[in-house]
């Protein structure tokens, strides 16, 4: 069993930041991927990043220039900076671990999830 905790959600203005973390349980090199996802009110859920552990990094195109996936091994933490935030940004964010599937992912580990509100 693999626990994740997502933190760092928040209420903010248009424009503003956000940085969420996940911590994992164990060593974030395990994972052949891990990436965030969110989810908007009546909407599905959709993936936003997905880091590989080669490196390789793929962003939604709704959010390229604006956030930023990293990972901190030695914490077992991955992290995503959300800059110059929009309201379209609002919604649950989870962390979520598994393997790479194309330029997506196959997450077998959830985290509860963070909210995060975007007001105008």
């Amino acid at each position: 069993q693999v626990q994740m905790e997502e933190s760092g959600g928040g209420l903010v203005q248009t424009g503003g930041s956000l940085n969420l973390s996940c911590p994992a349980s164990r060593s974030i090199s395990s994972f052949s991927a891990m990436g965030w996802y969110r989810q908007a009110p009546g909407k599905q859920r959709e993936l936003v990043t997905r880091i590989s552990r080669d490196g390789s990094i793929i962003y939604t195109d709704s959010v390229k220039g604006r956030f930023t996936v990293s990972r901190d091994s030695a914490k077992n933490t991955m992290y995503l900076q959300m800059n110059n935030l929009k309201p379209e940004d609002t919604g649950v964010y989870t962390c979520a671990a598994g393997v790479p599937l194309g330029t997506s992912m196959r997450p077998t580990y959830w985290g509860q999830g963070t909210q995060v509100t975007v007001s105008s």
